[in-house]
């Protein structure tokens, strides 16, 4: 795996999490009830590789990010994001096929068939305006549609929040629908996750003021609760 690959995707994935929080309440208790399972038994390792992960995007991604900001005018930034979403619709396709969400699937193709003509390869969502909302999908989730447990809090090196059954579905997922595994020219595929990474970075600055308490623990529970609201239909347990 080229390096760069990895680094963009380690570097997005530690922070992309603070995005996660909208839908669901990030609670900032840390107590488990007798009948609740420890989502964390790993915690003292996981806050270690937390804090060396916020430290990195401290000092490297954060600062990029916030100058990107400062130098794009809003319009070209929501192109670039829409660009970006786009080629992420043939993922969410594959994945709403294998839960047997057909619906979803045909929204998903009809998204990147509007977007990716009527939107100019994507710069304009189109499809939103029709009606045709965005739902992003990932391996993880549909595995745990199919009823894989998550497994244990992980928090990786670099690439941030995941789970045990989360980390499997990411190796896979970077293997075989990536979209920079469809470009071929090195320099080009880097220069594209590179900025998907920094206008991703870039879009959830301001979510950062919802952070409050623990960030450790706002943060893993955001995560947990979000991955629980997505494979559930939007019903969360309050047991986090």
């Amino acid at each position: 795996m080229n390096p760069l690959n990895s680094l963009t995707s380690a570097l997005l994935g530690s922070v992309l999490s603070l995005a996660l929080v909208a839908p669901v309440s990030a609670m900032e208790d840390d107590d488990y009830s007798a009948d609740s399972r420890n989502p964390d038994p790993w915690e003292p390792m996981n806050r270690t590789i937390f804090r060396f992960n916020d430290t990195v995007d401290t000092y490297t991604l954060k600062p990029i990010s916030k100058a990107y900001n400062s130098v794009l005018p809003d319009p070209v930034n929501d192109g670039v994001s829409n660009v970006f979403r786009n080629l992420g619709e043939p993922k969410n396709f594959f994945n709403h096929v294998l839960q047997g969400e057909m619906h979803g699937a045909s929204v998903d193709l009809s998204r990147f068939l509007l977007n990716s003509t009527l939107g100019v390869v994507g710069v304009f969502d189109v499809a939103s305006r029709m009606g045709l909302e965005h739902d992003r999908q990932d391996f993880g989730i549909t595995l745990g549609i199919w009823g894989v447990d998550s497994g244990p809090y992980l928090v990786l090196p670099l690439m941030g929040p995941s789970t045990v059954r989360d980390t499997a579905a990411r190796v896979e997922t970077a293997a075989n629908y990536e979209y920079g595994g469809h470009i071929t020219h090195v320099r080009t595929r880097n220069l594209a996750y590179a900025t998907d990474m920094v206008n991703s970075r870039a879009g959830i600055l301001e979510q950062e003021r919802m952070i409050r308490g623990d960030r450790y623990i706002f943060v893993r529970n955001a995560y947990l609760q979000n991955r629980e609201f997505r494979i559930n239909d939007g019903y969360v347990e309050d047991d986090f």
